[in-house]
């Protein structure tokens, strides 16, 4: 007699069909498990804890408008300067917390040599934000040769 065959119409064939009861069964006990596990995870601790208010900090970096001419004149916020005044302002500038940012206005024939030792300078003495200024409106609609 030959074990799980309760015919005799078959002859000593394997069994081809998965018994899924058992896993069945499994599946169950852990599903068990689970719900009389969850509640003991969520315990919690209960803190008073302190209440505060603040507003958010929103300090502005203050800005350096520094504008350069076709000449190499140089104005600070609008007051002419020479370049050892544009120095110690920046390393003064460099100073301050936030530092500021420094906006360039600069005329399109001027030596980028110049601007180029200027932002040098301006890193440096901790000035580390720069951007140019440019005005859209004067824009050529042809190339200047």
């Amino acid at each position: 007699m030959a074990i799980g065959s309760f015919g005799g119409g078959r002859s000593g064939t394997p069994m081809a069909e998965i018994n899924v009861i058992p896993l069945v069964d499994i599946m169950l006990v852990l599903l068990v498990i689970f719900i009389v596990t969850a509640p003991l995870l969520t315990h919690a601790v209960k803190i008073d804890l302190p209440r505060a208010s603040s507003a958010p900090n929103d300090t502005k970096a203050a800005s350096i408008e520094l504008a350069i001419d076709a000449d190499g004149r140089m104005f600070w916020d609008g007051e002419a300067v020479d370049r050892a005044i544009v120095l110690q302002r920046f390393s003064a500038a460099g100073q301050r917390e936030p530092a500021p940012e420094l906006h360039l206005r600069v005329d399109r024939s001027t030596r980028y040599e110049m601007l180029a030792e200027l932002m040098s300078e301006a890193g440096l003495a901790g000035i580390t934000k720069v951007g140019f200024v440019t005005d859209p409106s004067t824009r050529s609609s042809s190339p200047t040769p």
